[in-house]
């Protein structure tokens, strides 16, 4: 199973508002071959860390494939580039974040975040637009690395980070 976070928080000249850019990104995903097996409802949420930018629409999806963890980053890359996503500043404002949060048990050997990709993603348990929508799709889910279910990670964060699921989606 590989689990794939959406989220933007800018308008995107062609596509317009964060929903519709997300929208649009799925239909990408899918082009390149990936088949989405679930799908979360769409969160609105606070920025993390907490900034004055415009909250994020957030969502989850699972995905089968056959590709490896740095091929199937590199397709998400290239989605982002076409969205005209830039990494300029850490945790900015953006118009597309695709992040892949895990790929199937892989753990990468990389867990101190000093060279390559760090799978699975090393900050899931830290953020309640990704674990929310996880519990929502996937409730028996559990973190390749603390082994600990979606919904446990939540209890240990509490109420830090504001959330609602976008009933206008």
């Amino acid at each position: 199973m590989k689990l794939i976070a959406l989220g933007a928080n800018l308008e995107h000249p062609i596509h317009g508002a964060p929903l519709n850019s997300l929208t649009v990104a799925i239909q990408e995903i899918e082009k390149c071959g990936l088949t989405i097996t679930h799908q979360s409802s769409w969160y609105k949420t606070a920025p993390v860390p907490i900034s004055d930018q415009p909250w994020f629409v957030n969502a989850v999806i699972a995905v089968k494939s056959d590709l490896g963890a740095e091929e199937l980053l590199k397709k998400l890359h290239a989605i982002e580039e076409i969205f005209g996503r830039v990494r300029d500043v850490k945790w900015e404002a953006r118009v597309l974040d695709l992040d892949l949060l895990c790929h199937d048990d892989l753990i990468s050997e990389n867990r101190d975040q000093t060279a390559g990709h760090v799978i699975p993603h090393p900050h899931i348990q830290e953020r309640t637009f990704v674990l929310a929508p996880i519990e929502e799709i996937l409730p028996a889910w559990r973190h390749p690395v603390t082994r600990l279910t979606a919904g446990e990670m939540l209890e240990k964060l509490g109420n830090s980070q504001a959330f609602e699921i976008d009933s206008n989606a």
